[in-house]
C-alpha cells in the first residue's frame, strides 16, 4: 500500500518549486492533495498533472498571509476529502538586501508570508486535524545570514513555531517538524551565495516520510537535507559553565568573560556562509 494512502494533505505554495515537488510526490504516494498557491493558473496545472496521473487533487488559490485564505485551504481539504491529515507550510519568499538599504515594505511582506502564513495555516489546520503531521519549511539561515537578515529572522521564527507547536500538540497526536533544505528553485537563484544543489524533487521523499505514519515518533525536529546529506540539527541550549553570584557588577561580569566564560563562535561562522 502507498505510504500516504487514505491521507489528505494541504501543501501551500505548491504551484512551482519545492511545493510542486512535495505535492506531486505526496500524491504519487497515495495522498489526496490540496494545491494552494497565489497563482491560480500554476496551482491548476499541478492539480491537473496529479489528476492525469491517477491521483486526487483540488485547488485552493490565495495568499496564506491572509487568515481567511489560510482557513479556506483547510476547509477545501475537509470539504473535498472529508478530513485533513497533513499540512506542508511551504509558501515563502526570500531576497538579498543589506541592512540600511532594505525596503521596510519588502521586510513586512516577507515576514507576513513566511511567518504569519505558517501560523495562520497551522492555526486553521489543528482545528480540524485529529491526528497528523505538520511540516514547516525552515532554513539554516535561521542562524543568521548576511544580506538576508529579514529572511533569517523569518526562519528563526519557523524554528520556534516548530518547537512550540510540537510541544503543545503532542498530546493531540499531531507531529510538527521542519525541514531545512537546499534545492535549485527561484529563491536559490536569487541568492548570490547559493551553493550548487539538486532539483526540488530530491527533497520530496523527506517531506513524504514526515507526513506518513512511519515517522510517528518524530516531532519537534529541525532536519537538514542538502546535496545528499541528511541530519538532525541541534536546538538552542545553554553552554557551560553557568556562573552564580549573589551580586553582579560590571567588573565581575567582565572578569567572568575574561577568565571563565568562553564565547562560542557564532553559528554562521561554524556553518561558513549560513543558508
Amino acid at each position: 500500500m502507498a505510504i500516504l494512502a487514505g491521507k489528505a494533505v494541504v501543501v501551500t505554495g505548491a504551484g512551482q518549486g519545492l511545493g510542486r515537488a512535495f505535492a506531486t510526490h505526496a500524491a504519487h504516494n497515495g495522498a489526496a492533495v490540496v494545491i494552494n498557491d497565489v497563482d491560480e493558473r500554476l496551482a491548476k496545472q499541478v492539480a491537473d498533472l496529479i489528476t492525469l496521473q491517477g491521483g486526487k487533487a483540488v485547488v485552493s488559490p490565495g495568499p496564506v498571509q491572509d487568515p481567511e485564505q489560510a482557513q479556506a485551504a483547510v476547509d477545501t481539504c475537509t470539504a473535498a476529502f472529508g478530513r485533513i491529515d497533513g499540512l506542508v507550510n511551504n509558501a515563502g519568499i526570500r531576497y538579498q538586501a543589506e541592512l540600511g538599504q532594505d525596503d521596510p515594505a519588502r521586510m513586512r511582506e516577507l515576514i507576513e508570508i513566511n511567518v504569519l502564513g505558517t501560523l495562520y495555516c497551522t492555526n486553521a489546520a489543528v482545528q480540524s486535524m485529529r491526528r497528523g503531521s505538520i511540516v514547516n519549511l525552515g532554513s539554516v539561515a535561521m542562524v543568521g545570514q548576511p544580506a538576508a537578515v529579514a529572511y533569517s529572522a523569518s526562519k528563526g521564527a519557523i524554528a520556534s513555531i516548530t518547537a512550540g507547536a510540537a510541544a503543545e500538540l503532542q498530546e493531540k497526536g499531531i507531529r510538527v517538524n521542519a525541514v531545512c533544505p537546499i534545492a535549485s528553485t527561484r529563491m536559490s537563484v536569487a541568492d548570490t551565495k547559493a551553493v550548487p544543489s539538486g532539483p526540488p524533487e530530491t527533497i520530496a521523499p523527506l517531506v513524504t516520510y514526515l507526513l506518513s505514519d512511519h515517522a510517528a515518533k518524530i516531532t519537534g525536529q529541525l532536519i537538514r537535507f542538502a546535496n545528499g546529506a541528511l541530519h538532525v540539527m541541534g536546538q538552542t541550549s545553554p553552554k557551560g559553565p553557568v556562573l552564580e553570584n549573589d551580586e553582579w557588577d560590571v567588573d565581575s561580569i567582565a572578569e567572568a568573560f575574561e577568565r571563565q566564560l568562553e564565547p562560542e563562535d557564532p553559528a554562521w561562522v561554524r556553518w561558513g556562509v549560513a543558508r
